[in-house]
């Protein structure tokens, strides 16, 4: 990629990303499901740091939604969640210490308890200075979030003529959060897959198909030139 594209005065602040493709990756290289999401956890951290050095503000990522937990085998979810315990030590407590605000966005009930408490622990870690956000959707759902911020907001007994886009935006996970702008997904599909539906409403949509763990720096700065080169009216 010509750097010289990579304008630093268009710089999108909230990039969301489904990260699609890691078993792919390591079934084309004769290699287990896991090796694969173990190779996409060391791309989401190269990720985080160059959005940081781009000036990026919040880093949005579908690591699990709710229809992983329930159709994929119960081996691989297990071995999913030991993965995030594994990784929280290894990687997202010196993220942390850099100065990266993680925040869990999805239902942590029914999670397991290890998770849980990892997740607490998350939300508890003090930051001197914030310098990125990551969100990480974990047991997540587009649907389910709606769902849930129209059952609170009935609960709450709020006027109907008084509910409208800033209410229901009060009550989803990303609550005080800008939209993204930018939608990327890897792996050749082409499709939201029931993530951040009402977030996503103007963002650009970037697919690529390369495979979450082939996606570098390189094509991280690909997707992002090409989002400078959108023309954004929203409906204008």
């Amino acid at each position: 990629m010509d750097k010289k594209n990579l304008s630093t005065k268009n710089i999108p602040s909230h990039i969301a990303i489904i990260m699609d493709g890691n078993r792919r990756w390591a079934r084309s290289k004769g290699l287990s499901d896991m090796k694969g999401h173990e190779k996409g956890a060391e791309v989401l951290e190269k990720i985080v740091d160059e959005s940081e050095k781009l000036g990026v503000k919040t880093i949005t990522v579908y690591a699990l939604s709710t229809e992983n937990i329930k159709e994929r085998a119960k081996r691989e979810v297990l071995g999913l969640f030991n993965l995030f315990r594994k990784g929280y030590h290894s990687r997202l407590k010196k993220m942390i210490k850099k100065g990266v605000r993680v925040t869990i966005l999805g239902e942590v009930q029914g999670l397991p308890q290890t998770i849980i408490k990892i997740i607490d622990r998350i939300r508890k870690a003090y930051l001197k200075n914030e310098s990125i956000k990551l969100n990480i959707a974990l047991n997540y759902g587009g649907k389910k979030e709606l769902l849930s911020a129209i059952k609170e907001i009935v609960k709450k007994g709020i006027e109907v003529k008084k509910i409208n886009e800033e209410i229901v935006e009060r009550h989803l996970y990303t609550n005080g959060q800008r939209d993204p702008e930018l939608l990327i997904r890897t792996g050749g599909r082409s499709r939201l897959s029931n993530f951040l539906l009402w977030q996503t409403a103007y963002s650009e949509f970037y697919f690529t198909k390369t495979l979450w763990p082939d996606f570098d720096e390189n094509e991280f700065k690909k997707a992002v030139v090409w989002y400078q080169n959108q023309k954004r009216n929203f409906g204008k």
